[in-house]
């Protein structure tokens, strides 16, 4: 694929008594328009001014990812998009809430819905999580047109049955076409389990087709028999360990009692349309699935302007940016007791952006582990994430992060 050169122009707009800058980002091959518009100073939403731009004859598309925590959604969604703009980490829930990224290309655009880790109601209240954890996987899923549903599969433990919330949201939209991803296929040292993985998980079919498996792996029977216990164990933590719903035949979702207890003897879902093996974060590997979006897309309007890529705000995209590094350099549940607010964000006569975020600290243990020893741990968390930054708004970043505890 042909890489693409960027160089930004800064415009300024007013509207009434507000100011406007706009990041504009062309490149230089084919002078394509990227725009992320920056409102000071309310500085909280990101305007999308322009209506769509309709080429002859559009294609759209909206694609719903979804899948258990920590599957590389966000991961697969940046590569798709050839840029950086949502938050990435080993730990789960970094993404929050729904966000919304835009590929738009010719006449076709793909309108990718980028969706939290999904989670239970007990869950969610046990660990005080946010309640966009359980509704925005949800309705992402009413609004799309396929759905791409992401297995890690190199959790040996986890990887031989779709996550059970997943199963969920697949029973309740079955009308809705969805496509089967197995992600991390290079952390797979013996290959010949993706066919195995496969037949599970697809329970033997493919776009109505039988699959015709045969386990070319011999797997000792002891070994066959931990996996399966490990495997027990980890869905008994997904399911096992919540309270029957109040109501004597649905749960919140809708679902029956006898259809909850079919799904959980349930290790797969026989209606996917195709199925892909990749690296999310190799970029060959997903310009597959992004040719195959492109083909699936229907003759339909634009949803938006081709200079839009993202619904996120400029600062949604640097709150994001400096939780995961958070998440990546602070130990077990500390990160997610913090929370940020952007005290500064002003954009200079040289086109550089200056950015003050501040951390509010729950404990005084914590602020120790945030500063680091000779303030090397904050310093790292503003230098990596003000780099993501500038990668992102195609100018430079200079990020300042202070702590101080909450009261």
């Amino acid at each position: 694929m042909e890489k693409l050169d960027f160089f930004t122009v800064v415009v300024k707009r007013t509207r009434g008594h507000n100011v406007y800058n706009t990041f504009v980002l062309f490149t230089v091959q084919n002078v394509h328009l990227i725009s992320l518009l920056i409102l000071l100073p309310a500085g909280q939403l990101s305007l999308l001014l322009r209506p769509p731009d309709q080429p002859e004859n559009p294609k759209t598309l909206r694609v719903a990812v979804i899948g258990a925590p920590n599957a590389g959604k966000s991961t697969l969604t940046n590569q798709l998009l050839g840029r950086k703009l949502f938050a990435v980490s080993q730990k789960v829930h970094t993404t929050r809430s729904r966000a919304l990224g835009v590929i738009t290309m010719d006449n076709t655009q793909i309108i990718l819905l980028d969706t939290p880790g999904l989670t239970t109601p007990f869950k969610v209240k046990r660990h005080q999580l946010e309640n966009s954890l359980l509704v925005d996987p949800l309705n992402s899923l009413r609004e799309a047109d396929l759905v791409v549903v992401l297995v890690d599969i190199s959790d040996k433990w986890t990887r031989d049955r779709l996550d059970f919330e997943v199963l969920k949201c697949l029973t309740l939209n079955p009308h809705i076409p969805a496509v089967l991803v197995l992600n991390k296929v290079d952390l797979l040292k013996n290959k010949a389990l993706l066919l195995d993985i496969t037949a599970k998980l697809t329970e033997g079919v493919v776009n109505g087709q039988r699959l015709r498996v045969r386990d070319v792996v011999k797997i000792l029977q002891k070994e066959r028999d931990e996996m399966q216990m490990k495997a027990k164990t980890a869905l008994e933590a997904q399911t096992g360990e919540e309270p029957c719903p109040n109501s004597d035949t649905q749960d919140q979702t809708g679902l029956s009692r006898e259809q909850l207890r079919t799904l959980k003897s349930r290790k797969g879902w026989s209606h996917f349309k195709d199925v892909f093996m990749l690296c999310a974060a190799d970029g060959e590997d997903v310009e597959t699935l992004k040719r195959y979006l492109m083909v699936a897309a229907k003759p339909g309007p634009w949803h938006y302007h081709s200079d839009v890529l993202t619904d996120q705000s400029p600062e949604d995209i640097c709150v994001n940016a400096v939780r995961e590094k958070l998440l990546e350099y602070l130990p077990q549940e500390v990160p997610y007791t913090i929370s940020q607010h952007i005290e500064l964000w002003r954009e200079t006569e040289d086109g550089k952006l200056d950015i003050s975020v501040k951390l509010h600290v729950k404990k005084n243990s914590h602020m120790t582990m945030v500063i680091g020893p000779g303030g090397q741990v904050m310093a790292r968390i503003a230098r990596e994430a003000g780099e993501d930054l500038t990668n992102a708004f195609m100018c430079e970043v200079r990020l300042k992060i202070s702590a101080t505890l909450k009261n």
